[in-house]
């Protein structure tokens, strides 16, 4: 049996993931409590032929008994040693983006009430989860992110991934816009020779022909790649050992429009004929056409 468990902070996209499972043949239960979960698995377990129970979503959330979340490990665990393949997804956005998502909806907080405001309520949400966030096997920041562009990440990384195989997201940013953090592996390119400066390429980004000439033509662009794929060559089948299910690589460099965005394309086009499920995510991108338009 294969169950997922989807948390994260109210209004960072756990219903949409939910939909997207259950899209893709899982039976799919909203905001179980925690303490059903162990009945639930023995009695989908315990049936002699298969069913629709083998493969099961359930989404869980601060809703549920801080105490039952502070115990939440223990039953994770225990889980597992059933024979339960469990992974979990958690989902979260900036305090920011929460708050726009909640005044645009005019929801309600679960957690707010006449004494907590929406702000603080989305504070303590974070601590309350924090036992599930610390061992999700699939971490997504959807600050930015469309709703469109969260399904179709989520169809391409679960459903696209092979059974005990990685699956590897390279993706690019700005360090002037922060750091993703969703990220695994955190590598800085702003050493390399920035585009940027070159009037005749500005306007280019990591994907156009003109820089990546300009960065191939670089003896040290090449140096970079190689040694990153090396050491990623080295240290991936680990990770895979250790049962681990997704991987995100993240690539920095000043602005996310050219280094950053060469290097992802190199990694992942290098990765490709390794991994079945390799997927690239240009961060700052969607935010640059948008001003460009």
């Amino acid at each position: 049996m294969k169950l997922i468990i989807v948390s994260g902070r109210s209004g960072s996209g756990k219903s949409t993931v939910l939909h997207v499972l259950e899209d893709l043949g899982f039976y799919c239960i909203d905001n179980l409590p925690i303490g059903l979960l162990v009945p639930l698995t023995q009695e989908a377990t315990g049936q002699s032929s298969p069913s629709r129970l083998a493969k099961m979503a359930v989404s869980i959330d601060a809703r549920n008994l801080s105490g039952e979340l502070s115990n939440f490990e223990n039953l994770y665990h225990s889980l597992q040693q059933t024979g339960v393949t469990v992974e979990i997804i958690y989902l979260d956005a900036d305090e920011q983006s929460l708050l726009q998502r909640f005044h645009a909806t005019r929801r309600k907080h679960p957690l707010s009430d006449d004494k907590t405001s929406l702000r603080e309520a989305i504070g303590n949400e974070k601590l309350l989860l924090e036992p599930l966030s610390r061992l999700a096997d699939l971490y997504i920041e959807t600050t930015g992110m469309s709703m469109y562009e969260l399904r179709d990440m989520v169809k391409q990384r679960v459903a696209g991934r092979r059974e005990q195989e990685l699956a590897l997201l390279f993706q690019s940013f700005g360090f002037k816009h922060g750091v993703p953090l969703d990220s695994d592996f955190v590598f800085d390119v702003r050493c390399l020779p920035n585009p940027y400066w070159d009037t005749s390429l500005r306007r280019f980004t990591g994907i156009d022909q003109p820089v990546i000439e300009f960065l191939e033509n670089d003896p040290l662009s090449g140096r970079m790649v190689n040694d990153l794929i090396g050491f990623l060559e080295n240290w991936l089948p680990s990770f895979a050992d250790s049962n681990r299910s997704y991987m995100t690589i993240s690539i920095g460099c000043t602005g996310g429009q050219h280094r950053s965005v060469y290097t992802c394309e190199q990694l992942s086009r290098h990765f490709q004929s390794r991994y079945s499920n390799v997927q690239v995510r240009h961060t700052e991108l969607p935010h640059l056409q948008s001003r460009e338009s």
